[in-house]
């Protein structure tokens, strides 16, 4: 997959629902290493577009701790909640194309109706609400209302196989039909889905460098195929085409196993700034635990692991 320019595009991409915590600031760090040790360039994206439970304060706060760690952005921040006008855009530019449909099923309605997993126990819509007339839709729209689903193309046609290969967890295949079925675009109160909105920002802003946590490593190759489409029906910069390089980060994890949240406050921020007191405290630590930078741990800015940092350590697989 060839990059949209030789500079490499990356985001910060974190939600405003809480504090950053540990593992978001190790996933900052490294798309930030990343992108600065290849000459690149770094975004920042406030990704609010779940507006019931984004909060502004943490957003404000977010723009405060990458400012103390030193994890510099280029360019002004994007806000989710501002791009509306570009999502609808690429809803009419889909639904132009025949490749969406509504869909009135609760998430009570697929469990209850033993739908298919995939794998990693997740539902695989059934297509349950594909063909519907135009008189049911009619009907079941004046009870509630609908979301939006992509079409995907059906078992066995190789058009719905999605392939890629992540620097980190290595060659990943997916056929959208068995993995995930047809997936939401827009949810039925009205909120965009997170894998619209990821894709028209990427594709939008010329992102070609992609770092998050594995957790997000299965939701690629519907990002993939949506940002596709969204390019064959026009929608982005002339030159964009696939991303050229991903790096899916292992998670962290307290001792107990459990992967960290927002809802761990020992681990969130405001705790980490008051135990470290310095960014480069923090900064090297989290270096040093995670293998990237060898040697006995020591107080590191971003700026001096940029000649340093490895990610050999982080290499381990992950299944779609």
């Amino acid at each position: 997959m060839q990059a949209t320019s030789n500079i490499p595009v990356t985001r910060l991409a974190p939600s405003p629902t809480g504090r950053m915590h540990a593992g978001n600031v190790f996933a900052a760090l490294v798309t930030w290493l990343l992108a600065r040790s290849q000459g690149g360039r770094v975004l920042l994206r406030i990704e609010d577009v779940d507006t019931g439970r984004a909060r502004p304060r943490f957003a404000v706060q977010i723009l405060d701790d990458l400012e103390w760690l030193g994890l510099t952005w280029d360019g002004p921040v994007v806000y989710q909640s501002q791009r509306t006008e570009l999502y609808l855009d690429a809803l009419e530019r889909l639904d132009a194309r025949g490749l969406l449909y509504p869909c009135f099923c609760t998430r009570a309605d697929l469990h209850a109706a033993d739908a298919p997993h995939a794998a990693d126990g997740t539902v695989v819509y059934p297509g349950t609400c594909r063909d519907l007339t135009a008189e049911q839709v009619a009907r079941k729209s004046a009870q509630h209302a609908p979301a939006l689903r992509l079409k995907v193309p059906l078992a066995g046609d190789p058009a719905g196989i999605v392939t890629f290969h992540d620097q980190l967890q290595g060659d990943v295949e997916c056929e959208l039909a068995v993995s995930v079925g047809d997936y939401l675009v827009r949810r039925s109160d009205g909120l965009f889905a997170y894998q619209l909105a990821v894709v028209v920002d990427d594709l939008c802003q010329g992102v070609n460098l992609l770092v998050r946590g594995c957790d997000l490593l299965p939701s690629t190759p519907q990002q993939l195929y949506l940002r596709q489409l969204l390019r064959q029906a026009g929608m982005g910069p002339e030159a964009a085409t696939a991303p050229g390089a991903f790096y899916h980060l292992p998670l962290m994890v307290i001792p107990e196993g459990k992967r960290l949240s927002k809802r761990d406050g020992s681990c969130d921020m405001g705790t980490l700034r008051n135990t470290y007191r310095t960014p480069e405290a923090l900064l090297g630590h989290l270096a040093h635990v995670t293998g990237i930078v060898p040697g006995p741990e020591q107080p590191l800015s971003a700026q001096q692991m940029l000649p340093l940092f490895t990610l050999e350590p982080l290499k381990c697989r992950w299944t779609v």
